[in-house]
């Protein structure tokens, strides 16, 4: 989903639970976070929800609904290649939150004197 469709409130929503922002995070570096994949490039492709599930050490459907949570807030896309769903962050659509970000907040997060 386009950011432009879904509020700033939704995604940082979705990015307030420290699994997902973990998970974003490492999908954001995934050559440095996950082995090669036997299918799919790790870039191009994304990565298996198994590596990601192995890592994040939850079970598969906990991490199909943090994905799920992420792909609905269009801060990941995903596909599937054989029996398996690979995701990858949307740059676009993260980049368009921290431009909006960086409006709604011109100041940072300095605290009012």
């Amino acid at each position: 989903m386009p950011i432009q469709q879904v509020s700033t409130i939704h995604i940082l929503k979705a990015l307030a639970n420290e699994n997902r922002l973990a998970i974003l995070g490492w999908l954001l570096e995934p050559l440095s976070h996950f082995p090669t994949q036997e299918d799919g490039d790790l870039v191009a492709d994304g990565v298996c929800v198994g590596f990601i599930t192995e890592k994040i050490g939850l079970t598969q459907p906990t991490v199909t609904s943090h994905m799920k949570t992420l792909a609905e807030a269009g801060l990941v896309t995903h596909k599937k290649i054989k029996n398996w769903v690979f995701y990858k962050p949307d740059h676009e659509a993260i980049s368009a939150l921290l431009k909006a970000l960086s409006i709604a907040l011109p100041h940072g997060l300095e605290t009012p004197k």
